[in-house]
């Protein structure tokens, strides 16, 4: 089921045990946030690490995630799940309309206009201020109550969604990648000619990837203005784009479990190098070196090469 390989499945047990145990040990926002980062890059890592697209504005999804859910539940009052899902579906019909634009370029341009695309939104969240806030964002959104009934104003309690939704979100994606559909999409990125040459609408599998990528950045970014309570501008921001390739990148990408590794690695750099104040910058680049230079393939990658095992 799922698709998965012994070593995944142990490799999935021992995760899900470890964010079980991690709000008893750990500062609860942290770990939150590592998983919706990471939910957030598992989206990008389907775009870049299995259909080859580098795309330069996934922020655009994550950002406007988190205002529609914000808003939604803050101003119009819906009810957690329909804030979350709203925010899913509002990123994933910017997605039909930005991949539908931009899969008909490729390499750099496909880079490019994903960008320019970005900007558009994070210009409108600026104008906006009705429905962002503007440069104020909107804040001190309620966690309010899961169905009306279960409470999530403590840490401990939203903990439990956010780790629900990220083993749904990492099951799921699991599943796309060892699907049919997955192995179509892995032949596209390997030789895209070739798959055209065999039948495939090459577009329209990348129009979906895109798609359910810009989903998954959607219900993240609602996630995370629910732990954080608050969305702002650098949510929609160039910023945010850049550090999920990043966690991907430094993760791991084409594999399963590099989205949550390097997720884990760079969220752990802003928690705890912010007292470092202005050497912040350097010590944070010294580290992507490093990464580049001693994990080539990211660090789920080499751990996975060493161990001759698929992560």
């Amino acid at each position: 089921m799922f698709g998965f390989t012994r070593a995944q499945a142990v490799g999935f047990l021992l995760m899900a045990a470890l964010l079980a145990v991690a709000p008893f040990v750990v500062y609860p926002i942290f770990v939150m946030q590592v998983m919706c980062f990471a939910l957030f890059a598992m989206g990008a890592n389907l775009l870049m690490g299995y259909t080859g697209l580098l795309s330069l504005g996934q922020a655009a999804f994550f950002g406007m995630g988190g205002y529609v859910a914000g808003y939604m539940i803050q101003t119009m009052h819906a009810s957690t799940e329909v804030g979350l899902l709203l925010g899913g579906l509002t990123a994933a019909a910017i997605g039909v309309v930005f991949g539908w634009l931009a899969i008909r370029r490729q390499t750099i341009y496909f880079a490019m206009i994903t960008l320019a695309l970005a900007q558009l939104v994070y210009f409108f969240a600026v104008q906006d201020t009705g429905f962002t806030g503007g440069e104020n964002g909107i804040q001190n959104i309620p966690r309010g109550a899961l169905f009306g009934s279960i409470p999530l104003h403590g840490d401990k309690q939203i903990y439990w969604l956010v780790f629900a939704v990220f083993i749904l979100g990492f099951l799921f994606v699991h599943r796309v990648i060892h699907s049919p559909f997955g192995q179509v999409v892995k032949a596209i990125r390997e030789n895209e000619n070739r798959a055209i040459s065999l039948g495939y609408k090459v577009e329209h599998y990348k129009w979906i990837i895109f798609v359910l990528a810009a989903a998954l950045g959607g219900v993240a970014g609602g996630l995370n203005a629910l732990v954080v309570r608050i969305a702002t501008l650098t949510d929609v921001g160039n910023v945010t784009s850049g550090l999920v390739v990043l966690m991907v990148l430094v993760g791991g990408i084409g594999t399963v479990f590099g989205p949550l590794v390097g997720a884990a690695i760079i969220v752990a750099m802003q928690y705890y190098l912010a007292s470092f104040s202005d050497w912040v910058t350097v010590i944070q680049g010294t580290i992507f070196i490093a990464c580049v230079l001693a994990f080539r393939r990211g660090v789920a990658g080499e751990v996975a090469s060493w161990l001759k095992l698929s992560l």
